[in-house]
């Protein structure tokens, strides 16, 4: 009894000397100060698919994730058809027992492409027109027009798209990417992610278990960076704290750490130091990574970035950065491309923000030599109706949506797939999220049936019970 007495104790007491002890990220600096003690950390993950599965074709993944659902009739999929019968009910053939969102019950209105579309490239990739930058890579590019999906509702249609599953607690695929192929950076982490804010839309929440490591460590979670003001809390020591009186606490942090980890063998402990250790780096590399004051003038009006507004376009600009610097996978979020509404007003808002610095990342990567191994994702968790809501807006779909691809394996200048005449349903080449993910991770050389980890008596992997590589896509 008074053996477990005593060890509550040391519990309690080492709580609340972590609780209590240390004030801000530079506290959190544990071995790269510690000489010695530092041979017994973990060091950087090199990954479980070493070697990799086969030849790998990407080494990082860029995704653009437009939250809320873009519509595929004002961006990658003109349906002449649909516009001949706007206004015009929709045929009861196509709804009859199908799920549909917040239509339901009402009377179905075809409702038509708002703007024009037109042809771009040598490739004649057919796009809206307002997508006049995106149109002058559409050589670079492909567009899959047959995606489809399981989740009608916001939240488990991004779980589904960031887990490949919709039960909550399982690892996001930059957890996984990062899990399976280590870190290319000791200075930043592996898995970052990056939040916008745009206008005109429904501002519909992003949960923080979209970018969660799940049933994985910790370590392999994704860390979001502020894109205003500090990229991290607390990134500066406070005032007051003295180098010595730091490196003190942190002596003492290790030695307690490394004695409950001889205790309990618990992986978390080890953890736990290696996140010390970035975090005492990051201190360093975080203000050189947002300092855009080296990037030319050029570069930041192709991009249209105004750093630290918080935009999407500097968003672009910094992913670029990130990929430079060794980070595996970055995800950014754009909100508010949930148009239940005014989509002739709402759209040629998000094209204002999206589509010069979509376009300005690709050619930037492709410049610099790094589209060829820089696999770029641009899309949402679903698309929209071909029926009108509100008059003038369209609900969520999931039987039909648009993705966009560039870079690190994929065949350029490719439209993929097709809908029916009016939009509903992929009817040609249907891709679905686990075969968006099976694809992406064989072209950084892992076959997805074979990078497994046993949990709950099941071998679960990023593209749960099903997907495909998509070939046809493939370089």
């Amino acid at each position: 009894m008074s053996k477990m007495t005593d060890q509550m104790n040391d519990d309690i007491s080492r709580r609340t000397f972590l609780g209590h002890g240390l004030a801000g990220l530079g506290s959190l600096a544990l071995t790269s100060l510690l000489g010695r003690e530092a041979a017994a950390a973990p060091e950087r993950w090199r990954g479980v698919v070493n070697p990799l599965h086969h030849a790998a074709k990407a080494k990082r993944v860029i995704f653009l994730y437009q939250a809320g659902g873009p519509s595929q009739f004002e961006t990658f999929d003109y349906k002449p058809m649909l516009a001949e019968m706007h206004g015009k009910p929709m045929p009861e053939s196509f709804t009859r027992g199908q799920q549909i969102a917040q239509l339901q019950g009402q009377k179905l209105i075809c409702y038509g492409p708002q703007f024009k579309f037109k042809r771009f490239g040598k490739s004649g990739q057919e796009i809206m027109e307002q997508f006049t930058h995106i149109g002058s890579i559409a050589d670079d590019v492909c567009i899959i027009r047959s995606m489809w999906g399981e989740q009608i509702n916001h939240d488990p249609a991004h779980q589904l798209m960031n887990t490949g599953s919709i039960i909550t607690g399982r690892p996001s695929m930059g957890s996984w990417l990062l899990y399976g192929l280590g870190a290319e950076t000791d200075n930043l982490p592996g898995f970052v992610v990056l939040m916008s804010q745009g206008r005109g839309g429904q501002n519909q929440p992003i949960a923080n278990r979209q970018w969660s490591a799940g049933f994985l460590p910790s370590r392999f979670q994704g860390v979001k960076l502020n894109s205003v003001g500090d990229p991290v809390l607390f990134i500066n020591n406070p005032r007051g704290l003295a180098q010595q009186t730091q490196q003190r606490s942190i002596e003492a942090i290790n030695r307690l750490n490394r004695l409950q980890y001889d205790a309990t063998q618990d992986p978390e402990i080890l953890t736990r130091v290696s996140q010390y250790e970035m975090a005492f780096r990051m201190q360093s590399s975080v203000p050189e990574l947002t300092d855009m004051s080296r990037e030319p003038q050029s570069v930041l009006d192709m991009y249209g970035a105004k750093p630290g507004d918080g935009s999407f376009a500097s968003n672009c600009l910094l992913a670029r950065r990130l990929a430079e610097r060794g980070v595996r996978f970055i995800q950014l979020y754009h909100r508010d491309w949930d148009h239940h509404n005014n989509i002739p007003a709402n759209v040629p808002l998000k094209v204002e923000e999206v589509d010069r610095a979509t376009a300005a990342l690709i050619r930037d990567l492709k410049q610099r030599g790094m589209l060829d191994d820089t696999l770029v994702i641009w899309g949402g968790e679903f698309g929209r109706t071909p029926m009108s809501q509100s008059g003038n807006g369209r609900d969520h779909h999931i039987k039909a949506f648009s993705y966009m691809l560039a870079g690190g394996g994929i065949k350029p200048g490719l439209t993929w797939g097709a809908t029916d005449e009016l939009g509903y349903a992929a009817v040609e080449n249907p891709v679905s999220v686990n075969d968006l993910h099976a694809t992406m991770l064989h072209l950084l050389g892992i076959n997805h049936l074979r990078m497994t980890v046993k949990y709950q008596g099941i071998d679960a992997r990023l593209t749960n019970v099903g997907g495909n590589v998509v070939k046809g896509i493939l370089v």
